[in-house]
């Protein structure tokens, strides 16, 4: 699946029609998290254009849609319920409070960009990412099975039941089967019209997008383009109470789109073997939620599902993106009765394939290949995802890695013994000298049995942090209290620097050098080298 995605060409053709299936698949999703948020459709279909339409044409990442997500929504039902309660009795002001919120998550994250905070996207390990995509197909799974339920919330049986399985069935069949019949139709869009055909001529009693948005307590799918909300100002007060109010939600929604956005960003260009650019993505999210804000959006960020659809349908431009959100606008202003009509049943087809080709089934295969620490990470952020929310399981998983790598190199600091003749014992480090292994480090030296003369040389080891500096120095300071003379060697020349700063002693103890090591410790940016901080890194 990976091979069909690289060979899909950019195209105008490719982009506008994928663009038209995505923006009917967007139709039932936005909808239904607006539904979580405890919103109106509307609030989540105009988040889905304008977030869609900004993103496309600013963002950092073409052929990737954004819009109205689930993990931002079940973060946002708890901020509207306490918005509400705020108003006076019988004034509901959490909507208001939420677009106050969107505002203040777009400034967030359009610092995040001028700040040039997305290139930590890098610093993401394969296993945090696998595991990702893994837990993100369970739970767009997940979420598509809830559409085997009834108004009252009771799974469907039966004929329904059966009408229903099969017609998703047969949205995948043909979305399977077209391209190998040919590759110049876009195989979700047919899909989806052949189905809503049998549907509407066989007179098939089954769930469609209007009985969905009807039975979730919506109007339905009709309405007016976005309006300024001059009501923000006079209904939520501007202090440092409201502030304080919807400052942690908006710091949390802030960080829950910018990771999904830049990890969606991050697929993409595997799958794609193209490079978005992460700091340009958070600007233009921010942007895209401030003004979502204004407009009466409920926000968003990058959609994994959607935008593996557009890719599958040939989208790789910015104007796929874009006549996804013109072409969602449109169904809301002309064609709401047409777009009503459509079954579910289509669009949870569509889905269940976008799963099946966002799972990444090779993890099966590896898990007994890969390091037991990597398979750990993979299982444990899969499962974070679905229990939690992907934030979450993107930081535990970069956590998880780091503490791994850290103390598997905290295991690699050894210390080679020589006696020389004239009777000068030395000690040749090998290995990474850094926080973690600092207690490994002091227990190779016998200060109390040592001979009067000691040698330690770093020629094969790296001083990486302040931890190992403060070492250093403990050790020298034993081996002064103990009468006994110590020389250092092979020191680098800014962690040589730094310990002349820390006593004019160590002038005596350091033996310079010419072959002396010229790496720099990265907490001491004077150190480098003049001219070295011109290059980007």
């Amino acid at each position: 699946m990976t091979e069909f995605f690289r060979k899909r060409t950019k195209n105008a053709k490719n982009d506008i029609l994928s663009g038209l299936t995505v923006a009917l698949a967007l139709v039932p999703e936005a909808v239904a998290f607006a539904f979580v948020a405890g919103v109106d459709p509307l609030v989540g279909l105009y988040a889905a254009f304008m977030v869609g339409l900004i993103t496309s044409v600013f963002g950092g990442r073409p052929g990737m849609i954004s819009g109205a997500t689930g993990a931002l929504a079940v973060v946002m039902v708890s901020l509207v319920a306490d918005g509400n309660a705020m108003g006076a009795e019988g004034e509901q002001l959490g909507l208001y409070y939420l677009f106050v919120t969107v505002i203040l998550m777009g400034i967030i994250q359009m610092l995040a960009g001028v700040l040039k905070l997305g290139k930590f996207v890098r610093l993401i390990p394969h296993p945090v990412m696998m595991g990702f995509v893994n837990g993100l197909a369970i739970v767009i799974f997940m979420s598509q099975l809830n559409l085997f339920k009834d108004a009252n919330g009771d799974w469907f049986s039966g004929d329904s039941l059966w009408i229903m399985l099969g017609l998703v069935v047969l949205t995948m069949g043909i979305m399977f089967g077209l391209p190998k019949l040919t590759k110049k139709l876009p195989e979700a869009l047919i899909a989806i019209l052949v189905v809503s055909a049998i549907v509407i001529f066989g007179n098939l009693d089954v769930a469609t997008v209007g009985s969905f948005i009807r039975d979730g307590g919506g109007e339905g799918l009709k309405g007016g383009l976005p309006k300024f909300q001059t009501a923000i100002f006079s209904k939520v007060p501007f202090n440092l109470e409201t502030l304080w109010f919807v400052g942690p939600y908006a710091l949390i929604l802030a960080a829950i789109g910018l990771i999904e956005s830049l990890m969606t960003l991050n697929l993409i260009d595997e799958l794609t073997e193209t490079r978005g650019n992460t700091n340009r993505e958070c600007m233009a999210q921010g942007g895209a939620n401030i003004i979502t804000g204004f407009f009466g959006g409920m926000g968003g960020c990058a959609m994994i599902g959607q935008s593996l659809i557009n890719i599958k349908g040939g989208g790789r431009g910015r104007l796929s993106g874009l006549v996804a959100a013109v072409a969602l606008l449109i169904f809301i202003l002309f064609a709401s009765s047409l777009i009503e009509q459509v079954p579910i049943a289509a669009l949870v087809g569509v889905m269940f394939m976008v799963v099946i080709g966002t799972f990444a089934w090779s993890s099966f295969r590896i898990l007994g290949k890969i390091p037991l620490s990597d398979a750990i990470i993979l299982i444990a952020v899969s499962l974070i995802t679905v229990w939690k929310d992907l934030a979450i399981a993107v930081i535990a998983g970069v956590i998880i890695s780091a503490l791994v790598f850290s103390w598997e190199n905290a295991k690699r600091i050894r210390a080679r013994k020589r006696m020389r003749e004239d009777g000068t014992k030395v000690y040749e480090i090998w290995g990474p000298l850094f926080f973690g292994s600092i207690k490994a480090f002091n227990e190779k030296f016998d200060v109390k049995n040592d001979p009067d003369n000691v040698e330690i040389d770093f020629v094969e080891s790296r001083v990486s942090d302040h931890s190992a500096l403060e070492a250093i120095t403990n050790l020298v300071e034993k081996y002064e209290a103990a009468g006994k003379s110590l020389k250092l060697k092979h020191l680098s020349e800014d962690c040589k620097i730094l310990l002349y700063k820390a006593s004019p002693k160590f002038r005596e103890v350091i033996e310079e050098g010419i072959d002396d090591p010229r790496y720099h410790l990265a907490e001491n940016p004077e150190a480098f080298p003049k001219g070295l901080s011109e290059y980007k890194f």
